[in-house]
């Protein structure tokens, strides 16, 4: 009897919403798959949404209009929807995973379903729909299939989702002088949620080096300068207090500091 790839199946289905019934409906089948099924080089999932680089994405208006909110949870819900896609990728290319990781991974990428759904509710409450901006795939073409675990984990858990902290604490504080109550809500419930989801990347990397007999203090430093070339560029200032929450050692934040003073460069950074 032939086995039905159902990873790949909600990777295929362009339908946003179908796409998240699928994966709640087959969520058992994917966590109990023994076989790593690897994504081919340059595979990318399928949208019912216009996909465009972000460099090429129209103006965003002002979070004090509804458009500007709506705007603004489209291009959250974009981030959402990779971040559930990428738990789901890890899962299906890493079968032999610690079975305790990847019962704790399914739970985050379905919260990550949650978080989708909640910002495509909010959207048409605000007069808007899903697809009526473009979106992009950047974080989704952070992975490769050459990754082992230790880059995965790093990439978007410690990496990507961390990067999602530094940026919605930003977020919330523009936020914060407009009448938005709902939209206020939904972004704090992501973010607050999105500390276990990084903290988890934390508690699973020092795992995964201890089994492997890898020293995290050496290798977080070493491993994250080979894995920037493949890396989107996050310029937003680093979330200190939430990273700390999220499990970053002092040296950690320290190295992510610096990493984005370097991108940065000296006619951009702050004065002393």
């Amino acid at each position: 009897m032939v086995k039905v790839n159902h990873a790949l199946s909600i990777f295929n289905e362009p339908d946003v919403f179908r796409k998240i019934a699928k994966l709640r409906k087959y969520s058992t089948e994917i966590l109990e798959q023994d076989q790593a099924n690897t994504l081919d080089s340059g595979f990318m999932p399928a949208r019912d949404a216009e996909m465009v680089h972000p460099k090429f994405h129209p103006a965003k208006p002002g979070f004090s209009t509804a458009l500007g909110q709506a705007r603004m949870l489209h291009d959250l819900a974009s981030i959402e929807l990779q971040a559930m896609e990428l738990g789901l990728r890890t899962l299906t290319e890493f079968a032999d995973a610690p079975l305790a990781f990847k019962e704790e991974l399914l739970q985050i990428t379905l919260s990550e379903s949650v978080h989708l759904e909640m910002c495509l509710m909010e959207i048409e409450k605000l007069g808007s729909k899903w697809g009526d901006w473009p979106v992009h795939q950047s974080l989704f073409r952070a992975t490769s299939e050459k990754d082992s675990l230790l880059d995965r984990i790093l990439i978007v858990h410690r990496y990507l989702e961390g990067s999602g902290l530094d940026a919605g604490d930003t977020l919330f504080r523009r936020l914060a002088l407009i009448d938005c109550a709902s939209v206020k809500k939904a972004v704090q419930q992501i973010t607050t949620d999105e500390i276990g989801h990084v903290e988890f990347g934390s508690r699973w990397y020092r795992k995964i080096c201890d089994l492997n007999k890898i020293d995290p203090n050496i290798d977080f430093s070493e491993r994250m300068d080979k894995l920037m070339v493949q890396l989107p560029q996050r310029l937003e200032p680093v979330a200190v207090d939430l990273r700390r929450l999220a499990g970053f050692s002092e040296e950690e934040i320290i190295y992510l500091q610096e990493l984005r003073l370097r991108k940065l460069g000296p006619q951009q950074q702050p004065a002393r």
